[in-house]
């Protein structure tokens, strides 16, 4: 027996992201202040983002004050953008790939930082010059526990920072070509054809992603036990909170709208909708963040020693030891 079955859509699940005066003409009194709440959040985040530049501009030396106000501000950026995002709907790829490019530079700041805090590329290169590096950790070759140590070199160095520089730049660069391809419609994250421009971008985008991540992690792996006097630990722990949050998190929702698990509510269709989840989550877990990152960042630490100093203090203490056995015997 056949059976017949007519199944409405609301037009408006098969429209674009509402315009701005739309959505605030049908929020509620809980929405409203729902809203309210995320845009003091984000303001909040902005103001004590730019306390603490203020803060790190006077305290801090030359090149790392620099250095110190990028990635400080990858969770406040974030959460402004989050936050326009959030009222205007349709600016939200333009949104998201602004937040994105100055998360790319972040990840490649992190790196800079770990070597400045030992002293600069040259400081870095005398410290680990005899030394050998672990590669074997994520996000490429965690598993390879057979790959060998290899000698920390200035070409080593170097190939390592242009890992993670180069997502830096060609995200920024492929972030406006989909940008201008995106104005002439031909830019659509919905569109999983063959022929879509979308489906070739993003898969190359989380290639770069995966190659800048790599070099920053074995940094951090082969130095870390140098540097948790800067808490260098948590730092990064956040560096890595930022990421999941604001590249993982995104994504698995985005992909859960396109598949039509989160409902359509109009005016907004199901996947405007859950672009506007995704920016009022991150809205609010980038405020909490931006609060640890004041206890993290807006501080001095004390200089660690230079290798000559930790050399001659350790001969000291070896000398010590060799003068007190010589007076025992």
């Amino acid at each position: 027996m056949d059976e017949n079955l007519n199944i409405t859509i609301d037009p408006a699940c098969l429209q674009d992201p509402p315009l701005a005066i739309d959505v605030i003409k049908q929020l509620d009194v809980f929405d409203f202040c729902l809203y309210l709440m995320l845009t003091f959040m984000a303001c909040v985040s902005l103001l004590l983002y730019l306390e603490q530049c203020a803060y790190i501009y006077k305290k801090m030396p030359y090149p790392k004050k620099t250095t110190l106000m990028w990635i400080s501000g990858a969770a406040p950026v974030i959460a402004t953008m989050s936050c326009f995002g959030m009222w205007i709907p349709k600016a939200v790829m333009i949104t998201d790939m602004t937040s994105n490019c100055y998360f790319a530079v972040v990840v490649y700041k992190v790196l800079v930082l770990m070597i400045e805090e030992l002293g600069g590329t040259n400081d870095f290169l005398q410290r680990f010059s005899t030394e050998t590096f672990r590669v074997n950790t994520g996000p490429c070759c965690c598993c390879c526990a057979c790959l060998p140590r290899v000698h920390m070199s200035r070409r080593l160095l170097f190939f390592l920072k242009l890992g993670a520089l180069q997502y830096a730049i060609l995200k920024t660069v492929l972030s406006i070509l989909s940008i201008v391809l995106w104005t002439n419609g031909n830019f659509d994250l919905s569109d999983l054809e063959i022929t879509g421009t979308a489906i070739w971008i993003n898969p190359f985008i989380g290639i770069l992603t995966i190659i800048s991540l790599w070099p920053v992690a074995i940094i951090f792996m082969n130095v870390n036990s140098h540097l948790r006097s800067i808490n260098l630990v948590p730092k990064y722990a956040i560096y890595q909170l930022i990421l999941v949050l604001s590249q993982l998190q995104t994504s698995i929702i985005n992909i859960l709208a396109l598949d039509g698990t989160i409902a359509c509510a109009p005016p907004f269709s199901s996947q405007a909708r859950g672009s506007m989840l995704s920016q009022q989550m991150m809205i609010i877990e980038m405020f909490i963040l931006t609060l640890i990152n004041q206890r993290l960042y807006r501080r001095t630490y004390d200089a660690l020693p230079s290798e000559e100093a930790h050399d001659n203090n350790h001969n000291a203490k070896v000398a010590l030891q060799t003068a007190l056995v010589e007076h025992d015997v």
